[in-house]
């Protein structure tokens, strides 16, 4: 295991218990604990992105503000849903964002999951072309935001600009160099990990995938990351590619971590998800020897190079700060972390 981090669904709600009760406390929690994670050695600040929920949505201001604030953690997403977004807009805030961070950016895209509401990427002024589906129209998106990424000059110039144009067509600005090999694909199935090996994409694997085989959850994730490594390498590709896992991680270390997650063992479950069968990996949750144990028998965490670790953001900063800490100083050094 290369690079552990956590990934953040950035709720929040006026529940009894919960530390983000607004979005103001989930943002600035955000930055919070991205700046504590990196303090504790972590190597990765992820965050979901989700329109129309009490929670995170707009990735790149946050992703700004935290590279602002650190000098060394990667700062990603797990995932942007891409039936939302214009590429071009997209692509001139990533490089914003990207620039504010020093070339730290890992972003996660993806067809995406479920939403609050019906067909929501029509609110926003998208609509799949006749006979396509919203899941073409993201990859549609897709194609055009890697390209734009590239930097190569698309646009005409104006023959009487307000301010002197370089030679040639014009790219957007601001462009980042390098941030186009650190673009992700959320992938569910084994043929959406393919494609996303032949775009040149990084992989992320989240907490559940399509149930293609009936076999417990890591096995299938496991094949689905061998299968993208398969393809990356008859593609050409001559850079390394990384991949990575998400999972809920708990060691329990104190009486809090024992009330909350203690509970007891969880395993598979199988559900259906956009009329998908589709299997939820089980949370880990022990005393740290025999966490260790337990992960070193997932066989998608041992093939994959980043793990994520789920937190339970609406616990507050110092409860995930914790967490994290548990994980970094007791368990992943036995699995081979640094």
């Amino acid at each position: 295991m290369k690079k552990i981090g956590f990934l953040s669904f950035g709720h929040w709600s006026p529940a009894p218990g919960s530390q983000t009760r607004s979005a103001r406390d989930t943002l600035l929690q955000s930055i919070e604990l991205a700046v504590a994670a990196e303090a504790l050695g972590a190597d990765g600040a992820y965050f979901r992105v989700h329109h129309f929920a009490r929670q995170l949505a707009s990735p790149f201001p946050l992703l700004a503000a935290i590279g602002a604030k650190t000098s060394r953690i990667e700062i990603g997403t797990a995932v942007i849903d891409m039936r939302y977004e214009n590429p071009l807009y997209m692509a001139e805030d990533a490089g914003a964002a990207d620039l504010i961070s020093g070339g730290r950016l890992q972003l996660g895209i993806s067809r995406g999951s479920p939403e609050q509401v019906i067909d929501g990427w029509r609110y926003f002024g998208y609509a799949p072309e006749e006979g396509q589906s919203d899941a073409d129209m993201a990859r549609q998106h897709t194609d055009v935001f890697l390209r734009v990424l590239s930097g190569e000059g698309f646009a005409q110039p104006n023959p009487r600009p307000m301010f002197p144009n370089p030679p040639g067509l014009l790219r957007l600005e601001p462009h980042s160099e390098g941030l186009r090999e650190r673009i992700w694909w959320g992938s569910a199935s084994d043929a959406t990990a393919v494609w996303a090996a032949q775009q040149g994409m990084n992989l992320q694997s989240s907490t559940l995938k399509e149930d293609e085989s009936g076999e417990p959850f890591h096995v299938q994730q496991a094949r689905q990351i061998r299968r993208y490594r398969e393809a990356w390498k008859e593609a050409g590709h001559t850079r390394q590619p990384r991949v990575s896992v998400s999972r809920s991680i708990f060691a329990l270390i104190d009486d809090r971590d024992r009330a909350y997650f203690g509970r007891g063992k969880e395993g598979d479950q199988i559900g259906v998800i956009d009329n998908m069968r589709a299997i939820f990996g089980r949370s880990y949750a022990a005393e740290p020897d025999r966490l260790v144990e337990e992960l070193k028998g997932d066989e998608a965490i041992a093939e994959a190079d980043t793990l994520l670790l789920t937190v339970p953001n609406q616990l507050g900063v110092a409860y995930n700060a914790h967490v994290i800490e548990a994980i970094l100083k007791h368990v992943a050094p036995a699995m081979g972390w640094r």
